[in-house]
């Protein structure tokens, strides 16, 4: 059995989706804690073969202590250049860390449910990339020094991008099933009436025709993922 992978998340209710489901077909056992329910981060990830937070309902620039301090923690696996990998929320904390800023647009406007991306020169070697893919949020993040942008979308232009040779960031949530995002759609309603987000029919259409080619891109960008730690 590989190293374990450990994975982050954020609520009770959380899963790590198809992300998850991939990593254990991989050989990974995974390691999932949970700091706002109480769960300690490690000190050290010599015994893990990567990391990956995920999303949530909160902002990152929340005043949370535990936010904070998970966002601290981040220097950790850039440190130790151990396979990093930040999922919406989790790569704006990771934005965060390294002194961008997180924001959302004037106009208000959000991404929820199948919006295209286009891969950038320096993301091709991650692709081929799905044509679209699945979003739920209502910020975004800049870039800094040392970001590298692999894929870019119109409304909210950094969709993916790569911090040295270990760390990633993904907007989108290419670990979303059709359950969990029906999920989301029937917890959360009202946010469906808000400018950019897609009604829940159009989103199970969008769903029926880019959610193989999201699943083929995910196991592939995870095999090349985790081999940057090598």
């Amino acid at each position: 059995m590989k190293r374990p992978m450990l994975l982050v998340l954020h609520r009770a209710q959380s899963s790590p989706g198809r992300v998850a489901r991939l990593l254990q077909r991989k050989g990974h056992a995974l390691d999932i804690r949970r700091p706002p329910l109480g769960d300690a981060l490690p000190d050290t990830l010599d015994g893990h073969a990567g990391v990956v937070i995920f999303g949530g309902p909160m902002s990152a620039n929340d005043p949370d202590p535990w936010l904070q301090a998970e966002t601290d923690w981040i220097s950790l696996p850039l440190r130790e250049r151990v396979p990093f990998l930040g999922i919406c929320l989790g790569a704006q904390l990771l934005a965060r860390q390294l002194g961008a800023t997180v924001k959302g647009r004037p106009d208000g406007r959000v991404e929820i449910g199948y919006w295209p991306i286009r891969a950038t020169r320096a993301g091709a070697p991650f692709g081929p990339w799905p044509e679209r893919v699945y979003h739920w949020h209502s910020q975004g993040f800049e870039r800094t020094a040392g970001m590298q942008q692999l894929a870019a979308g119109e409304f909210f232009e950094n969709q993916a991008i790569r911090y040295g040779e270990t760390a990633f960031g993904l907007q989108f949530h290419p670990e979303v099933s059709f359950q969990t995002m029906n999920r989301w759609a029937q917890s959360a309603p009202h946010k469906l009436q808000a400018p950019g987000a897609q009604a829940w029919s159009l989103q199970r259409q969008q769903g029926a025709r880019h959610d193989r080619a999201g699943a083929a891109w995910l196991s592939g960008f995870l095999d090349t993922w985790a081999a940057t730690g090598c």
